[in-house]
């Protein structure tokens, strides 16, 4: 073999939504902050997630994470967030594969029945309480960034739809979130089609709102859409479907952190959940992250709430990756059959 830029990766998925967890290859990652990495990567060295992500290797299903050196004292690791179509700077699936990976694998040694990790993601630090029996990482509950709400009631005209009620919240990226019954949905999988398909419109029919972040603005703005199910009781806690529709045109297999986040942000400002109650979140596919409000605060002088989300990660392979030469895609591809008339962007190699 004439492997070049080999890299070593270990594959997860939490609640099915995959994602590749980078633990070898990429050692110099410049930055004062992981922010910083992020940024870097994104302008200087986007061949590795390109490679990582577009066909052949990957596909638009699927998401991965570059460990990183720390620059918070105070943190173990820090990780970089990859998706198909740029870089995230929060998300609740892949740091809940990224603290299973690190714990199971043996980079942050793992103590039973519990083990504290503090992770330094793009968004800043994470806290995180893992449940560990046998060597295997049962569940990871996650100590969110602060969320909270832009818009409660928006009317947006989405084409072929019609106008819509929806409200617009921050989870750890920006979230337009709409009722299923306002678009005719019984939340199941055999909707997914639809429902990624309705979500995408709604998205891009909400870019033009002036949204970002009081704090960052140079964070993404508007990028997803959450379709909320009803929600009902059941043994003291709420319990709802979700349904994530995510770039370039697919739903988010898990019941997607960032979105639960951002739900709860806007459940907590009509006095729908209180603080401390349970919010069991359901994927169409059926897998559950467990949330909750644990406090109240403040971001830029928007109210806001702190959430908790838990769920597990499973270690599915483990790949070493490398770039022959005479490969005609050291960078990847995408085809419109796959990933939409409009194709990801392409960052600077």
């Amino acid at each position: 073999m004439r492997w070049s830029r080999v890299l070593t990766a270990v594959g997860t998925h939490s609640g099915g939504e995959y994602a590749r967890v980078v633990t070898g290859g990429i050692v110099d990652v410049p930055g004062a902050t992981v922010f910083d990495k992020r940024t870097w990567l994104q302008d200087h060295a986007d061949h590795y997630r390109r490679r990582l992500l577009f066909e052949p290797l990957g596909g638009v299903l699927h998401a991965a994470d570059v460990l990183v050196p720390a620059t918070h004292p105070g943190a173990q690791l820090g990780y970089v967030i990859l998706e198909s179509s740029g870089y995230a700077v929060m998300s609740g699936s892949n740091t809940i594969s990224v603290a299973t990976v690190i714990l199971e694998t043996g980079l942050v040694e793992m103590a039973e029945p519990e083990t504290l990790l503090v992770l330094e993601s793009p968004a800043g630090l994470v806290r995180l309480r893992c449940r560990c029996d046998g060597g295997k990482v049962t569940s990871v509950e996650l100590e969110n960034q602060p969320s909270f709400v832009f818009d409660l009631d928006r009317q947006l005209e989405v084409p072929g739809i019609g106008t819509l009620r929806v409200d617009v919240a921050w989870g750890g990226m920006v979230y337009v979130v709409v009722r299923a019954d306002d678009l005719g949905f019984a939340m199941t999988a055999e909707e997914a089609g639809d429902l990624a398909a309705a979500g995408q419109a709604i998205t891009r029919a909400a870019a033009g709102l002036d949204v970002r972040h009081p704090l960052h603005p140079e964070y993404p703005t508007i990028t997803q859409t959450v379709i909320t199910g009803a929600v009902e009781e059941r043994d003291g806690a709420l319990w709802s479907r979700n349904a994530v529709a995510v770039p370039p045109g697919r739903l988010d297999r898990s019941a997607c952190g960032t979105g639960t986040s951002a739900r709860l942000a806007v459940m907590h400002a009509r006095g729908e959940i209180a603080t401390g109650q349970t919010l069991v979140h359901e994927s169409v596919l059926g897998s559950q992250y467990e949330a909750r409000v644990v406090s109240t605060t403040a971001v830029g002088g928007i109210d806001a709430v702190t959430c908790t989300i838990a769920g597990q990660a499973w270690i599915t392979d483990i790949t070493q990756i490398g770039l022959d030469p005479s490969d005609p895609f050291p960078a990847g591809y995408t085809l419109s059959d796959t990933w939409g008339p409009t194709p990801p962007p392409r960052f600077p190699l």
